[in-house]
Formats: C-alpha cells, structure tokens, sequence
C-alpha cells in the first residue's frame, strides 16, 4: 500500500489518481494504434474516450454517495469538492456506477453523431479491459476495494490507519484489487483477439460484458462490502454489484443473440 507518491507544495500526488491516469491515456494509445491499423478515423474515439473517462468519475462517484449516504448526509458539497476532508482529493468510487454512466453517455454520442455503437463499443473492449488492469492496481496502491480474510500464501496484510486495517487487523486478506487487475490484463488480450480476428459485429462487447459480469459474481465472494452494499432477494443475501452484473450479462447476451440471428438470415459473403 502506498497511497502518497510525492507532494508538490502541500498537494500530495496519489497513486490511485495517477493509476487512473495511466489506465486511461494507456486505452486511448491503444485505440490510436487500432484505429490506424485498421484506417478508421481516431477522432470519434477519442471523444468517446473523453466521454468515458468523465462519465466513469462522475457516475462513480455518484454511486458510492447514493451507497454511502450518511456518510454525506449535511454536507453534499463534498460530493465533488476535491477539499472537502481537509485535504485534496475525493475519495470513494463506484465502478458499476461509472461504467454505466459512461456506457449511457456513449449510446447518446453514438445516436447524435450517427456512428455504429457496436463498432465502437467493440473497439473499447479492450481499451477498457486495458484500463481495469491498471486501474486496479490503484486501488491495491491505495488500499481500498480490498478482500476479505485469507490464510493463501499470497494473502497480504495492510498497515495501521488503513481503512482495510480498521476493518480486519492485521488480519491477512485476499489481494481482491490484484486478482482484478490480472483478470483485466487477460481479458485485453482475449478481447483484441477476438476485435482482430472478428465477423460479427458486437462479439466484442458481446465477450467482455459476459465475461466481466461472471467475474465480477466470482470476485465479490472474496472481497469486503459495508452492508450497505447488501439486499436480500429469495432468502439469498447479495450485493447491488450482483445485480448490475446479472443485468450486464443478459445485455451482452442480447447483442450476441441479435448479431447472430441476423447473421444467419443476412447474404452469403
């Protein structure tokens, strides 16, 4: 953990900020170099990038005060105020909130400027899965989004006066942001895998909200939540993020489902 990489003035320099920062110019390098590979034109996504990277901060953060209202209740200004704590910088992220955001802000652009979503939503597969490796390894920098007890030999323990600290100790914990930012440097090659070798429009995206949503199922089982974050459905007890991701899966789906079926009944090449 080390969440203060260096002052400039009375300024501290986070390491989750400049972890975000690396994700995103990481996914629009990578979109730059796709786009000239394959001669389209970089400047519609370049502003779906810029749309994607304001919509993930405001609608993350967004979520986690709706999640965490108490917490902001009197004072709603520091919802965005960088200096609300005494100090700059805002804490506390929602990334389903985020990528929701983002995702409606990118259908809304695409229907304005009359540009096919599904290309673009298949291109940012991978600029995303991209972006999730580096952004998670802020989060471990940081000491947030943090897992629950371990005794597996990689299991790490976070020092006093970390958040994860006042939660469990000096209790050894799942590596959560870790396993996360593996499974998104994964996902990357898969999905620029597939966006290459590719005939069907949307498979891309198709892949990665199906296998992110399966993830993100697979990842909560390890990884600590204030009960906030629960509701119980049928006697089962789940996080919110279970319910995005359920819902993420099914619209994947329903995009391979179509692309499929029309490309079944469309003329042979």
């Amino acid at each position: 953990m080390y969440p203060e990489l260096f002052h400039i003035g009375p300024i501290p320099i986070r390491s989750y900020g400049v972890m975000l920062a690396i994700a995103f110019f990481a996914g629009v390098i990578y979109l730059w170099l796709i786009a000239k590979r394959d001669k389209k034109p970089f400047e519609p996504f370049l502003a779906v990038a810029y749309i994607s990277i304001f919509g993930g901060v405001i609608g993350g953060r967004l979520a986690y005060v709706l999640f965490h209202l108490d917490e902001f209740s009197g004072h709603w200004s520091a919802t965005f105020n960088p200096f609300a704590d005494g100090q700059f910088g805002i804490a506390g992220m929602n990334l389903y909130g985020g990528v929701l955001l983002a995702i409606i802000g990118t259908i809304v652009y695409c229907f304005w400027k009359k540009i096919p979503l599904l290309e673009i939503l298949d291109y940012f597969a991978p600029a995303y899965a991209l972006g999730l490796a580096f952004g998670r390894i802020g989060c471990f920098l940081n000491g947030c989004c943090f897992g629950t007890p371990s005794d597996l030999p990689w299991a790490v323990v976070f020092p006093t006066g970390s958040i994860p600290y006042s939660v469990f100790g000096s209790a050894h914990l799942h590596p959560s942001q870790l396993y996360t930012s593996f499974y998104g440097l994964a996902l990357f090659f898969l999905t620029h895998y597939i966006l290459k070798h590719r005939r069907i429009p949307g498979v891309v995206a198709s892949v990665l909200f199906m296998t992110a949503a399966v993830f993100r199922v697979l990842i909560e089982s390890v990884r600590y939540y204030e009960e906030a974050m629960y509701f119980t459905v049928a006697g089962a007890r789940i996080t919110y993020n279970h319910a995005i991701a359920a819902a993420l899966f099914l619209f994947g789906l329903g995009i391979l489902v179509v692309q499929l079926r029309k490309r079944r009944t469309s003329p042979v090449d």
